[in-house]
């Protein structure tokens, strides 16, 4: 028994094989061909036929109407005149001229009222300049009399303070002389240049006188005239004083100061 049943399942294993194989083609095809016939239809749905225009038919409906007899209009009892066209009347020339000659006159006074206030805003305008100017001068002339008058006080205060030290040296020259008296005086002798030319005036002398009563350091002053300056030198050189005494004891005498008159005679 065993060896008749090998052969019939061997006999019944064989056509499996072929069968499975035309199976899985058959779905393959069928999958293949639905995709298609898929794909099909989507482009049928998609598309659109033009369908062709229908032809316009034109019809013509005729209808016959019975109208009345017009009814005669009645006459009109009067037309109405129409007015006339009136001509524009003509200007008169004597008016026209007059009025031309009025516009021309009313210009000419326009314009010379235009020139009236050019002239006028001139003149205002000088004016104003000329007052500028005034005012200018004034503030000017009185910037400079203030300046004068400044000098002037300088002038006057350097006057004073200089009169004012002449005044305390010439005292100071006074109480010195008064406290020492003058033992020799020699007179200078005239310059004969001086005498040639017929020269006058005065020299002042500025010295110290020490303690033996002798001139040191004689100076003319600045107002000397220069012939006089050598005689009253030697004419100072040459005086002699008593010494001060202060406590029984001589001092000197300083800024003493003499005066030499030069006249001829």
């Amino acid at each position: 028994m065993s060896s008749l049943t090998l052969p019939a399942e061997h006999n019944m294993r064989r056509p499996l094989v072929p069968s499975v194989h035309w199976r899985r083609r058959c779905g393959a095809l069928a999958a293949t061909l639905a995709l298609h016939l898929g794909l099909g239809a989507l482009l049928l749905a998609h598309w659109q036929v033009d369908e062709p225009p229908v032809p316009l038919v034109s019809t013509v409906q005729l209808q016959l109407l019975t109208l009345a007899p017009p009814a005669v209009p009645e006459p009109p009892a009067s037309i109405p005149e129409l007015p006339q066209p009136v001509a524009p009347a003509q200007p008169d020339p004597t008016i026209e001229r007059q009025r031309l000659e009025q516009a021309a006159l009313a210009r000419k006074r326009a314009e010379q009222q235009r020139l009236e206030q050019e002239q006028q805003r001139q003149r205002e305008a000088q004016r104003r300049e000329q007052e500028r100017q005034r005012r200018e001068a004034e503030a000017r002339e009185q910037l400079e009399q203030q300046r004068l008058a400044v000098q002037r006080e300088q002038v006057e205060r350097q006057q004073a303070a200089a009169a004012a030290e002449r005044a305390r040296q010439a005292e100071a020259a006074a109480a010195a002389s008064r406290e020492f008296l003058p033992i020799a005086k020699q007179a200078p002798a005239y310059p004969q240049r001086a005498l040639d030319k017929g020269l006058e005036g005065q020299c002042t002398v500025r010295y110290r006188v020490n303690e033996q009563g002798r001139v040191e350091n004689p100076e003319a002053e600045p107002d000397c005239h220069p012939l006089f300056v050598r005689p009253s030198l030697n004419a100072a050189k040459s005086f002699r004083y008593q010494p001060r005494m202060i406590d029984g004891r001589a001092v000197a005498v300083e800024s003493v100061r003499n005066t030499f008159t030069y006249r001829i005679e």
